[in-house]
């Protein structure tokens, strides 16, 4: 199995074009992306269980992933996010002279919302703060770089908002966010690797 990953990848790599990979894909693989996940469904290209480490994906070598409601399902994260932070691209500069970040997508149901409860399988809730120990500056800062953490991202994150806040003034929404449940339905982190 890992040799054929391998091989997948090695000739998207060789024939220099985007290596984007949606992790637990389940039967909803994005259009473009090579699609992994513990079951073999019709979107699966590779099977495989993403708690085991270290993934079937070679050193530096992913542009862009994109991993929707899992990350709330994952036992250990730590060695996830080092997977993650593992297999991606580091930034670099590209034939243009721009410099190119490979990113992940991540999102997942918010901690205030029902959906994060309505799952038995759910193990954690997520919020604005779930990604700050996978910076290395904020770690230093707080004085928790001993914890041995490897993966290193700046990220931004944004929100689904139920329908009738959508339309609100964006005071009125604020104020929701902050005080109300159910308001946000869903997470999305945008994490660029340094």
């Amino acid at each position: 199995m890992v040799e054929e990953t391998n091989e997948l990848i090695k000739v998207l790599i060789k024939e220099e074009k985007p290596v984007r990979i949606n992790l637990a894909c389940g039967q909803q693989k994005q259009e473009g992306f090579i699609g992994i996940d513990k079951v073999k469904t019709e979107a699966t290209d590779i099977v495989w269980d993403l708690e085991s480490h270290p993934w079937p994906i070679p050193d530096n070598s992913v542009d862009e992933l994109t991993c929707s409601h899992f990350v709330e399902h994952v036992q250990h994260l730590v060695p996830f996010m080092d997977d993650l932070y593992r297999i991606m691209k580091s930034p670099y500069v590209n034939k243009d002279g721009e410099k190119v970040n490979s990113k992940v997508t991540i999102v997942c149901p918010y901690y205030s919302s029902m959906r994060a409860m309505q799952d038995p399988f759910h193990i954690r809730p997520i919020c604005e703060a779930s990604m700050l120990y996978y910076n290395e500056e904020w770690r230093k800062t707080n004085k928790l770089d001993h914890y041995g953490i490897k993966a290193n991202f700046d990220f931004s994150y944004g929100y689904s908002i139920v329908p009738e806040w959508a339309n609100r003034s964006q005071e009125a929404r604020d104020f929701a966010i902050r005080h109300y449940n159910n308001v946000i339905t869903d997470i999305f982190f945008t994490l660029t690797k340094k």
